[in-house]
């Protein structure tokens, strides 16, 4: 009986060790990607902007913090400054702290829209691939019908319809976005299903979601987080196009793609009041594409 647990130990051990080698292996390749570090920096920077905005922007009750944004008329227009570092908008409000603010509903925008596109691709994606025949069928169909479609016209369609509202810009999203992740997890499980390691759990009698859920879904969490880091920028972009049509959040609320279109009225004379939240969003994309660009190499070269 000792013998048993001792070596049941020891296999443990052994698969902690190989766990944890794999991950050194990983974080070496990783930072061995100038690009990378250098993305997943401007990310962190953009989270500490996000999370302690209140403390970082000079002026926070010029992007609504604690009511609604306050109106400076005789502050109008006011280039870049000692005072406003941005400069000012058309109702004198404070660019670098509407900017600041805008960094929240940015990433709030591309991590709800996310989130609920893995959380309705990813089940879709792993039933349809492990289940086949009919099942697969009838859901990949239905994400075909998405698919078909542009997803900027959809995400057009469907804010249309809406009421023009931040949160209408995340549903239009996440109608677009969850088809892609369903059709990613598919091909993955497709490929996956039929390794020795699920045929031997199949063997030991194992449940159909335990397979799925244990042997399955880890081997297919690369790709998703590196689509993931991907789209995290695409979703700002559009988010904010769709802002800039005056689809998404409305003024006063500090939203770069609607402070850019406010902003285009008043050029090239006032040109830092849409250049500002323009560069917001160039950084946002550049750090998420850095690091997404990264992952990808990274685990091409683990599984290679």
């Amino acid at each position: 009986m000792s013998d048993t647990s001792s070596t049941r130990e020891e296999s443990l051990r052994e698969s902690l060790d190989r766990r944890l080698d794999r991950l050194d292996r990983i974080v070496y390749r990783f930072r061995q990607n100038p690009a990378s570090v250098l993305g997943l920096g401007i990310i962190l920077f953009l989270v500490l902007v996000a999370l302690f905005a209140p403390v970082i922007a000079p002026y926070p009750q010029d992007a609504g913090y604690g009511g609604d944004p306050a109106v400076h008329f005789d502050q109008q227009l006011e280039p870049p400054s000692a005072e406003h570092v941005f400069g000012t908008d058309n109702s004198g409000r404070d660019i670098f702290s509407r900017v600041v603010f805008g960094t929240r509903l940015s990433l709030r925008i591309g991590a709800a829209v996310l989130g609920f596109a893995i959380g309705v691709g990813v089940p879709v994606g792993l039933i349809a691939g492990y289940m086949g025949g009919p099942v697969s069928v009838g859901l990949m169909r239905l994400a075909d019908v998405f698919l078909a479609v542009p997803p900027l016209v959809i995400a057009l369609t469907v804010s249309v319809a809406l009421e023009p509202s931040l949160q209408n810009v995340m549903i239009a999203l996440a109608v677009v976005w969850w088809p892609w992740y369903a059709r990613l997890v598919y091909g993955e499980v497709i490929s996956v299903k039929e390794e020795a390691f699920v045929e031997a759990s199949r063997g030991i009698g194992a449940s159909t979601p335990r397979i799925v859920l244990r042997e399955i879904l880890p081997n297919v969490l690369a790709p998703i987080t590196v689509k993931f880091s991907l789209d995290m920028g695409y979703a700002i972009i559009i988010g904010a196009g769709l802002g800039f049509l005056g689809l998404g959040a409305q003024p006063p609320t500090p939203e770069w793609g609607t402070m850019i279109s406010q902003g285009r009225a008043f050029l090239p004379g006032s040109w830092w009041y849409s250049t500002f939240p323009g560069l917001a969003i160039f950084l946002a994309v550049l750090g998420f594409n850095f690091l997404g660009d990264g992952l990808r190499d990274m685990f091409d070269t683990e599984v290679n």
